[in-house]
């Protein structure tokens, strides 16, 4: 038997492929399929089932064009309704594999459908479950993005996931091991820990959704206390993975179109598509396509395009560094946004060759920022989490997540300079992209964050661990 987590750090999402006597089950598969098929070739083994456990939120699972690929029926647990062929199990239902056998345990509470696998081994021991978004490492999937009966509140998905967690899962034996959909950074759930596998026991020790001595009324005020409204494009996603979508050979397809400077503005122009920008901040902020949007690749690319676009239907044309369109394009994909009209070929050097308008963002290092702010009150705009913000932050700051900048852009003044930061230098950059974009030009952004903000010596608050808050 082999388990493998194939582990997607960027969505914070685990995969897993699991073979046993030649037969493989693939869980939660992501949106390209290629390397699932590959692997199962190379094991000499056929793809068997492919096991969904629930209708995912945050990214666009790789079910459907896996099934097609391979011919393995798509299995949901109990209650999914989903617009393509596929086995809707029983809870208690067990489906065979080589030599072990993978029991569905339906734990509705995440959402309706939710379902935890939990694979035996040939002697019939239970050995792992893969609780999807039921359980993760730490805390518990949050009930709130469900689609649901009208009459359903979060506290009666709540109270679900209660009765799920205590019938289904703590039961078991401690040393089961738990394989989670996500780990830390997801936003599936509130707090997770950056560790993708442990043991039932020890969650049952340290998880605090699952003390024994909890009752339904606590759980329910705990799972649901201090919940940030979901991304915007989550229940877009739950669509896709419902109804289907396209394949990801079609949109790398068409995404991949490489535009010369004049037709890659000719295009932005005549689609409205969003111009997306995903180099480095350093070289966005040196110069760019006016009104572009950064999101650089090296930092949590997909949940920010998905949160700050949103509509996984807008066009988008991209500007890349050489050799990552493809990857770029892949990227948004797993998020739904399948839309990528073409790819400025040469890159933004070509844009400059050919003599088109550029931009620019001032920039500051921290210690020239500290010299401007010292005693001077300047307005500070601090785009971390309001958790991060807490916990520690300039005095005099302002706080306006990055999550929430589109929802608040007249709290930004007009006619006075101000400073932006964030914890190294990527978010503050998305930002003050976006604010350009709307026109608001008279902002600085300081490089570095507040981690260099501090070694430069100015002064924050005292520091307050975020757990505690």
């Amino acid at each position: 038997m082999t388990i493998e987590q194939i582990y997607t750090g960027c969505l914070a999402q685990g995969a897993y492929y699991i073979e046993s006597n030649g037969e493989v089950a693939i869980i939660d598969p992501l949106r390209e399929v290629n390397p699932y098929i590959q692997r199962a070739n190379k094991d000499k083994a056929k793809i068997k089932y492919i096991f969904e456990t629930h209708f995912h939120a945050d990214f666009v699972s790789g079910h459907i064009t896996l099934s097609k690929e391979t011919g393995a029926p798509i299995i949901y647990g109990p209650n999914a309704n989903p617009a393509f062929k596929a086995i809707i199990a029983t809870d208690g239902q067990e489906f065979s594999l080589g030599e072990i056998t993978i029991k569905v345990l339906h734990t509705p509470g995440h959402t309706m459908e939710s379902t935890t696998y939990l694979l035996r081994d040939k002697t019939g021991k239970d050995h792992a479950i893969f609780s999807g978004d039921t359980l993760f490492l730490g805390d518990v999937g949050r009930p709130d993005l469900a689609q649901k009966a009208a009459d359903m509140t979060k506290e009666d998905l709540a109270g679900l996931l209660f009765d799920s967690l205590r019938s289904k899962i703590m039961p078991l034996a401690d040393d089961v091991i738990v394989y989670p959909a996500h780990g830390a950074g997801s936003a599936c759930g509130k707090n997770m820990m950056k560790e993708t596998v442990d043991t039932l026991g020890n969650q049952k020790r340290m998880n605090y959704a699952l003390r024994a001595n909890m009752t339904r009324e606590e759980f329910i005020k705990e799972v649901t206390d201090g919940l940030l409204p979901p991304p915007k494009y989550f229940p877009l996603n739950v669509k896709m993975n419902k109804e289907g979508y396209e394949d990801i050979d079609e949109v790398l397809k068409r995404g991949m179109a490489a535009l010369s400077p004049d037709s890659f503005e000719l295009a932005a122009n005549e689609t409205g598509a969003l111009v997306l920008d995903v180099r480095h901040q350093d070289e966005f902020v040196k110069g760019h396509i006016p009104r572009s949007v950064f999101i650089g690749l090296k930092g949590d690319f997909a949940p920010w395009v998905g949160a700050l676009i949103a509509d996984v239907k807008q066009p988008i044309l991209l500007v890349t560094p050489k050799g990552k369109e493809e990857e770029t394009i892949t990227r948004l994909s797993r998020v739904g946004f399948d839309n990528t009209l073409g790819i400025l070929e040469g890159g933004f050097e070509a844009w400059e060759k050919a003599g088109k308008d550029i931009d620019t963002i001032t920039a500051l290092s921290a210690e020239e920022a500290k010299e401007i702010l010292k005693d001077k009150h300047l307005p500070i705009f601090d785009v971390r989490k309001e958790s991060e913000y807490k916990a520690e932050h300039l005095v005099d700051a302002n706080n306006t997540p990055l999550d929430i900048l589109n929802d608040h852009f007249a709290e930004f003044p007009k006619n006075e300079t101000f400073y932006l930061h964030c914890a190294g230098g990527y978010r503050s950059v998305i930002a003050a992209s976006i604010l350009k974009g709307r026109g608001i030009h008279n902002l600085v952004d300081i490089k570095g964050g507040i981690a260099e903000l501090k070694k430069a010596g100015l002064e924050v608050t005292t520091y307050v661990c975020p757990s505690t808050l």
